[in-house]
């Protein structure tokens, strides 16, 4: 039996993880549960999977979960601190699924206490990737990879043959913009923005998949799990979200993970490593999606991933002011103040205006999220509608 941690359990990724885990109750037993302000969810959730421990972050609501908790042998407790702890329980496994910097502490709490740690927080290795991978080593933790594109990497990588990989190949959908001149992407609304055409996934990811910064922190990412240098990771973008990522070999031999846009399909790779176990998702049919399609992705009309490509290049502090910047100018889209292209626009102008060093440690991380999210805030003047 393998004891687990949820942090951001009532997220999709959080709440993709226990239905798998549902469906095998004797392989799971629960440590922890974590929301941040979703009362109603974790009660739910607690309730229901009788973790030894539920945790909501904002301990305005700490009140009503002792009180639904009452009687139950569930401990309840509250605080941003608290959800740190829980990352350090003693789980054998941990599902890091709390979206945005809320999440570094309790990675890196986790890494340090030498766990499996299944990563679905990109902010983790795009803002603090140096210092994650070193804690990772340093302490004999396991990082898993959650996103398809970086699950799909894994499953086909020699990990210990670096040396025999010619290049990492992550497929990118393109998004719902893909095939759009640039006059109308340039008016695209929020609605069109989150309309993602495979996948379900939340306003602010999906509007990452439209102006392809997603792939550019998704490359951050890959640089820091497969240390392979950044001339051997490319992007390509593949329509279809059925090949979820490649790679090649210096032989010739390129290998690719294929599968449902379902995000339990590597959640259960994860969650069962280093095997596998039954997932309920629907089985991919070759002949019924009939054709593979592919082509490179167009730096002109989507620029977001440019940038992240030279933030990457330049490394230090950069990967984190596109993070935080590109975080800010994503909200104000969403809530109608600035245009669709002014997105990646904002962002460069942060990036140029901003260059602090490396950070060493998670609260240097912090402060230059800090300090890029004002100064993209205080542009959103310059190109409010």
């Amino acid at each position: 039996m393998r004891s687990v941690t949820i942090l951001g359990a009532t997220g999709s990724v959080g709440r993709s993880t226990l239905d798998l885990i549902e469906r095998n109750r004797e392989r799971f037993e629960i440590v922890a549960l974590t929301a941040r302000r979703d009362i109603d969810g974790l009660i739910e959730l607690a309730t229901r999977f009788q973790p030894r421990r539920a945790v909501i972050g904002d301990e305005a609501h700490l009140l009503r979960l002792r009180d639904a908790l009452a009687g139950t042998d569930v401990e309840a407790v509250g605080g941003e601190g608290a959800i740190v702890e829980a990352a350090a329980m003693g789980a054998d496994w941990m599902m890091a699924a709390i979206v945005g910097t809320a999440g570094l502490r309790p990675v890196m709490r986790a890494l340090e206490s030498g766990q499996i740690v299944a990563l679905a927080n990109k902010e983790a290795l795009v803002s603090a990737g140096a210092l994650m991978t070193e804690a990772a080593r340093r302490h004999g933790a396991t990082l898993l990879p959650v996103d398809s594109e970086h699950n799909a990497i894994f499953q086909c990588l020699h990990a210990d043959r670096l040396e025999t990989v010619r290049r990492i190949v992550l497929t990118a959908s393109g998004g719902p913009f893909r095939s759009w001149p640039l006059e109308r992407i340039r008016t695209a609304t929020p609605a069109e923005a989150v309309a993602h055409p495979n996948w379900s996934m939340g306003a602010k990811i999906s509007v990452d998949s439209a102006t392809l910064m997603n792939k550019g922190l998704e490359l951050i990412e890959a640089f820091h799990l497969f240390p392979v240098g950044v001339e051997r990771l490319e992007v390509v973008v593949h329509p279809q979200s059925i090949v979820h990522s490649l790679v090649e070999y210096v032989d010739g031999s390129l290998l690719a993970q294929l599968g449902p846009p379902d995000m339990r399909v590597p959640i259960a790779y994860t969650l069962a490593w280093p095997e596998r176990m039954e997932t309920p998702c629907q089985r991919l049919d070759l002949a019924a999606a009939g054709r593979l399609d592919f082509e490179a992705p167009d730096l002109g009309r989507f620029p977001a991933l440019a940038l992240a490509k030279a933030a990457l290049a330049e490394g230090g502090a950069k990967p984190a002011i596109l993070n935080a910047a590109n975080e800010i100018a994503v909200a104000s889209f969403l809530e109608c103040r600035i245009g669709f292209l002014d997105i990646a626009t904002l962002v460069g102008e942060v990036l140029a205006g901003y260059a602090p060093g490396a950070p060493g440690s998670i609260d240097a991380v912090l402060e230059i999220d800090r300090e890029a999210r004002r100064a993209a805030t205080d542009l959103i003047g310059k190109f409010a509608h």
